[in-house]
């Protein structure tokens, strides 16, 4: 039996961890907290999905990693660098989606690592956990990291497709995240679903840029990890990117949306830091500098959109 090792247990490493039970692996999930575990065995961040007496839980990180096949790493992107940090070297994939605050660097720029990818694509968590029909994708530089993961974690319920635009995938996996909250500031300041489509479109268009000025590739943007993501997290509340973004178009401040908040919202972290590094890049991401105005208190929702809506005519490009 093939060993699995889930680093984290929010919502997303919890989902993952049921997934890999039902694939016939054995499955460990590292949980920072784990002494106060639930006796109820349901993680209340996951809330309806019973944690199977087979999930062995574990407190220390190492112990959790000893003799796994792979690791799959779940935890927030700004705590991704002193939970990675001196890890043993093992086959790992990155499922956490953003930008490091502080630097602006990536998932797999953060933890540079010998045998590393990347899982990607529009799923949440409580779908996954149900064993819902999903699809995503594993983007590794190295093929054989790629193949064992998509073998170990493909499956009837879940269509795994592989990629080497590492890069570019997780691009679509951070930017998403800033656009989510301002289609969610547009429906929760009224301004009606005609506003929401033209964000999520001129959002994709945003996104595609960033992702061929890293070196991705158009495709990419395209695909699952990029309009397919963007599509499942700025269309519902069951995100939390847009649930955020709908509370600040409500007039609620930052303070009082993230406090209401059911988990991370990785886009406020995000938005400011992607929103340098774009500029650094030469790329304009005017929906995100919006948003990183609208955090940042520099601007409310109507006063972002109207200047989203007067920014000059030009080509749709």
């Amino acid at each position: 039996m093939s060993e699995i090792v889930i680093l984290g247990a929010g919502a997303w490493g919890t989902a993952l961890a049921l997934h890999a039970l039902r694939q016939g692996h054995g499955v460990r999930l590292w949980a920072r907290g784990a002494a106060r575990w639930p006796e109820s065995r349901e993680n209340p961040r996951l809330p309806g999905h019973a944690l199977p007496a087979a999930l062995r839980i574990e407190a220390e990180i190492r112990a959790a990693m000893a003799g796994a096949d792979l690791a799959i790493m779940a935890v927030p992107v700004q705590h991704l660098r002193a939970v990675g940090r001196d890890l043993p070297p093992m086959p790992m994939l990155l499922a956490s989606k953003g930008v490091e605050g502080a630097t602006g660097l990536l998932p797999s720029e953060i933890l540079d690592r010998a045998q590393l990818g990347v899982l990607s694509g529009p799923n949440f968590a409580g779908g996954v956990a149900a064993g819902l029909p999903a699809a995503g994708v594993i983007a590794s530089r190295h093929p054989a990291l790629a193949n064992l993961a998509m073998a170990m974690l493909g499956g009837p319920s879940l269509r795994l497709y592989s990629s080497d635009d590492l890069l570019g995938v997780q691009a679509g996996g951070a930017a998403k995240n800033v656009l989510a909250i301002a289609a969610g500031a547009a429906m929760g300041a009224g301004l009606g679903e005609n506003a929401r489509a033209a964000l999520i479109t001129r959002g994709l268009a945003e996104l595609s840029r960033l992702v061929l000025a890293l070196g991705g590739r158009a495709e990419t943007a395209a695909g699952l990890s990029g309009l397919g993501d963007l599509l499942l997290t700025a269309s519902s509340q069951t995100s939390r990117n847009t649930a955020l973004g709908m509370r600040l178009g409500q007039g609620e401040s930052l303070e009082q949306a993230l406090a209401e908040s059911r988990g991370v919202a990785e886009g406020v972290a995000t938005a400011p830091a992607l929103l340098a590094r774009a500029e650094r890049l030469g790329v304009e991401l005017p929906i995100c500098a919006a948003v990183a105005a609208m955090l940042e208190g520099r601007a409310s929702v109507r006063e972002a959109m109207a200047a989203l809506l007067a920014r000059p005519s030009r080509p749709e490009t």
